[in-house]
């Protein structure tokens, strides 16, 4: 059986080396073995769906962040997926992205969906900028779920519009109050994006919207009667 999954990964690979015309590389490099995740993910999610799920959502994050003009992206020649046996959903980290093929065995749910969702989000952490490493991390992860809420991959228990505790909570309580400031302004997150380009500052919010983050928080909390 190693041979044979030796064999898939080249296979993938190779695939995947194929792309190179393209200005960004995908590679998926499987690891998951005969676990429950790993043959799920093969059966329905499947090696060449993840390669054009990771180019569309490539393309969709330059969309919503206006970066039409490569000199406005991160220099990234090649993302890598990999699908093994982990704890956790995912996480990306240089250029890579790391699935946990057990999440995918357990998830109850359209896997395939679901799967796209998370390659939208952690595409989304290839892409954008982060301050410098100076951005609150509830905001970079807001961000990266703003990108799958646009991309209509949210999974239904998500908060809904004017729930959760702070506007930087993270996830799908960050993603909601950005959604509702890019109402303010569109093109709020893209321009948000641009200015964390080399840092952060909450002062960003003011001369983008006009209101301190706080502010824009509250008015949002009492726009949906919270």
């Amino acid at each position: 059986m190693a041979n044979t999954l030796f064999s898939l990964s080249l296979l993938i690979l190779s695939f995947a080396a194929m792309q190179g015309s393209h200005a960004v590389d995908y590679a998926i490099n499987d690891n998951s073995g005969n676990s429950g995740g790993g043959v799920r993910f093969r059966n329905e999610i499947g090696a060449a769906n993840s390669l054009q799920t990771m180019s569309s959502a490539t393309n969709f994050i330059w969309n919503i962040f206006q970066q039409n003009n490569p000199a406005d992206r991160k220099n990234v020649p090649r993302v890598t997926l990999f699908i093994e046996n982990r704890d956790g959903v995912a996480f990306a980290i240089n250029n890579e992205i790391h699935v946990n093929a057990n999440y995918l065995g357990s998830y109850s749910g359209d896997v395939r969906r679901e799967f796209n969702g998370v390659v939208y989000h952690e595409m989304t952490h290839i892409w954008q900028w982060n301050g410098n490493g100076q951005a609150p991390g509830g905001l970079i992860e807001g961000i990266a779920d703003f990108v799958r809420l646009k991309a209509n991959y949210i999974p239904s228990h998500w908060v809904q519009p004017g729930q959760g505790n702070r506007w930087d909570q993270g996830y799908d309580v960050t993603a909601r109050f950005l959604e509702y400031c890019d109402g303010l302004r569109n093109g709020f997150v893209a321009e948000l994006n641009k200015k964390m380009r080399n840092g952060y500052n909450a002062g960003y919010f003011v001369e983008l919207l006009g209101k301190t983050v706080d502010q824009l928080w509250s008015d949002y909390k009492a726009r949906y009667g919270n």
